[in-house]
């Protein structure tokens, strides 16, 4: 009675701690965006050639600026009356006001330049306009708006009132409108993003537990364990210390309510299997803790370790989602493991309601092979394994044979969002009166005893329009520390592929000039990124193969499956990729994909599909160790079963929810995921790993001495039929 009576109270403290932790992280959830940071040169390699020029540039000026540029679209020529209605919104915008931002806020406040006329097109049916803003000034936040987005918003709104009635359809576009409609895009994350994630979890839940109180204990698990990662994330982004973008953000939340979700279900099913068992609550979750603690924690482990393999990349927005994402699993796994049986334990059996599990001693099978899905899955496996793998891979690899058609070269902003968009619009006007490269120029730093060779050059080069030096033609051009700025623009829109080429060319040719004239510009960072991400691919994909194996190595006191487990998860991700490749270019008709798709499908699919192989094969080890390896394999599949499908399908809908953000990278990424998940959880999981671990046998644990002991023994003889085998515990 005693022993019950201390068990309530410590549950009731876990619980009372968790609450103090959800009240004070919970409203640093909604205050993440406020941190975020989605402007290139959080995108931009710290080596990079544009980063070096983007930093000398900006010595050239007081402070370094982003652009706006606002098109004027007149249909035809541009009229007198026009020409006066577009000269008196450019006179009046450093009187714009901004009135979120504060009281007497105007645009004036964040210019660097005061913009001076609109400038014609050649066609003359339409005018340009660049407003600089100062970066540091215009991406600090302000409550919870920023002065680009407000800039963004009122030269919009003014633009309909004194510039549409005159006739001229107006685009505001350029970097600075662009960032400004990536943040609207984001902005759905902090809330629909997180509801629709949990709702889907929700739904799952009740048809899984088939219980009304069960789900929102779990659900409750997740969130306490998003506050308790952004506890930590929060202070960290504010400072500086990690990269955190809105993309990574939505996914920190994504990874936090499937993970919490899926250590949950195994948890929760362990428990339940103990309470047919166990008359005492405490001594069924005392056994199920003890069981499901091992591979929840090498679970976690090995996401955390695969996430933070991303430090290794060039790019600080995917360097940063790894400690990102790596505190978010953290949290998932501590609350998973702390709250959740805490809730358990003070609720009791009647968690469960109206399904209460008794002490029994039954469960929802006797036999392999003979009752119920999972049990005839066991016993498929059992009865034709070598037929199984084999027809199994063979149609993985013929799926991962479209690998190559999966566009990955990267895609124009224009691309980036998935619904209309007036930056994205303003770019297609801008390029169809305007040199398409107009307000991105190409930026070279060079030595002023050089730059009339580079402004001759450039004058030479295709692609490559009106070179001159200094911050203005007709200018005389600044020297800082003998080197001088010379820019041009590209007739090829600045974050196309023909730019690309341009700038590529540049480089080379310009190398001849002298190995200190510097490259850099809108078009050149979107190059070094692109680079960047190739090299990504290739360095971390290795590493993160070589963590996860010895994370199993460890985890299973084995060499052999752990080279199964990578080996099936890599021919998982190639089909999953190939497959995507189809679904984009055949159903959706996507333009392409950036080229960190691939590096962040496989570190989700890698990282978080090896889950499911873990859940499964420590729990057949632990079987092994009873009824030996062949007969463990089966007991284990038909077992764990029920739940790892259930944790596969919570985590596939939370990946899906990414989907509602009108991006293109994060509905690839959702698909990506989402579909791997599932096929690993249906597919790998159930029939290719467990019929390669029948078929090889007990030296699927080589080294160990359960490999040793059961070969002894003369146990790889001819497998028993399933019917055969003594048939374990299955789960409900």
């Amino acid at each position: 009675m005693r022993t019950r009576w201390f068990v309530r109270i410590g549950a009731l403290v876990l619980v009372l701690v968790w609450l103090g932790v959800g009240g004070v992280g919970g409203p640093l959830v909604g205050k993440l965006s406020e941190v975020q940071k989605n402007d290139n040169a959080s995108f931009l390699p710290e080596t990079a050639e544009s980063t070096e020029v983007m930093d000398q540039v900006a010595r050239f000026s007081e402070s370094r600026s982003i652009p706006f540029i606002v098109v004027m679209d007149a249909g035809t020529k541009v009229t007198p009356e026009q020409q006066r209605a577009a000269a008196a919104y450019v006179q009046g915008l450093p009187q714009l006001k901004l009135p979120a931002l504060g009281e007497g806020k105007t645009l004036g406040d964040y210019l660097t330049e005061t913009p001076k006329v609109a400038i014609p097109s050649q066609d003359g049916q339409a005018l340009l306009l660049v407003v600089p803003l100062d970066e540091q000034k215009a991406a600090a936040p302000v409550g919870d708006t920023t002065a680009l987005f407000e800039a963004a918003d009122q030269l919009r709104a003014e633009a309909k009132t004194s510039l549409a009635p005159a006739g001229l359809k107006t685009y505001v576009t350029g970097p600075g409108g662009i960032t400004a409609d990536l943040v609207t895009a984001f902005g759905g994350i902090d809330g629909i993003l997180l509801l629709v994630a949990l709702g889907v979890v929700f739904v799952i839940l009740l048809v899984v537990y088939r219980s009304p109180i069960l789900p929102i204990a779990v659900l409750i698990t997740a969130i306490f364990g998003l506050a308790l990662a952004v506890l930590v994330v929060y202070p960290l982004a504010d400072n500086g210390v990690i990269g955190l973008s809105g993309q990574s953000q939505g996914i920190l939340f994504i990874l936090v309510v499937g993970a919490a979700t899926d250590y949950s279900l195994l948890l929760v099913s362990r428990y339940k299997e103990e309470l047919h068992d166990q008359e005492s609550t405490w001594e069924a979750m005392k056994r199920a803790w003890r069981g499901s603690v091992e591979p929840i924690v090498a679970s976690a482990a090995t996401v955390v370790l695969g996430l933070l393999c991303l430090l290794l990349s060039d790019l600080a927005s995917t360097s940063g989602l790894g400690p990102v994402g790596a505190l978010g699993i953290a949290g998932a796994l501590v609350s998973a493991l702390t709250f959740l049986p805490a809730v358990l334990l003070l609720f009791g059996r009647r968690i469960f309601w109206p399904a209460v599990p008794r002490v029994d001693h039954v469960h929802s099978a006797a036999k392999i092979g003979t009752r119920g899905l999972w049990g005839r899955v066991a016993g498929l496996v059992g009865t034709h394994p070598r037929r199984t793998w084999v027809i199994t891979l063979v149609a993985l690899l013929a799926a991962a044979a479209f690998v190559p058609t999966f566009k990955a070269q990267g895609i124009s902003q224009a691309d980036t969002f998935l619904n209309e968009v007036e930056s994205v619009t303003g770019q297609e006007v801008l390029a169809k009166h305007f040199p398409a490269g107009a307000g991105s120029p190409v930026q070279v730093v060079v030595p002023e005893a050089k730059a009339q060779q580079v402004v001759d050059l450039l004058a030479k080069e295709k692609g490559v329009n009106d070179p001159y030096a200094g911050a203005a033609p007709g200018a005389p051009p600044k020297v800082v520390d003998g080197k001088v700025l010379v820019q041009a623009t590209l007739t090829a829109a600045a974050d196309s592929p023909q730019a690309d080429d341009v700038v590529r060319r540049l480089r080379t040719d310009l190398d001849q000039v002298g190995t200190d004239v510097l490259v850099g510009g809108q078009t050149a960072m979107n190059l070094d990124v692109r680079d960047a991400s190739d090299r990504d691919v290739r360095v971390i994909i290795p590493t993160i193969l070589l963590v996860v194996f010895l994370v199993l190595t460890v985890l299973l006191r084995s060499l052999v499956a752990p080279l199964l487990l990578v080996a099936a998860n890599v021919v998982s991700f190639a089909a999953t990729l190939g497959i995507s490749a189809l679904v984009f270019n055949h159903v959706f008709g996507f333009p392409g994909a950036d080229p960190s798709t691939p590096l962040y499908g496989f570190v989700f699919l890698v990282a978080l599909g090896i889950d499911y192989s873990i859940f499964l094969m420590t729990r057949v080890r632990e079987e092994s160790g009873r009824v030996g390896t062949r007969r463990g394999i089966l007991v284990g599949l038909a077992v764990t079963g029920g739940v790892i499908t259930s944790a596969g399908i919570v985590l596939a809908a939370t990946f899906s929810a990414l989907a509602i953000l009108p991006l293109l990278f994060l509905a690839q990424i959702a698909f990506i995921v989402a579909f791997g998940v599932l096929l690993d959880t249906l597919v790998v999981r159930s029939l290719l790993v467990p019929a390669l671990a029948y078929d090889i046998g007990p030296r699927i644990w080589w080294p160990s001495r359960l490999a040793r002991e059961e070969l002894a023994a003369g146990a790889p003889g001819p497998p028993p039929a399933p019917e055969a085998a003594a048939a374990s515990r299955v789960d409900a």
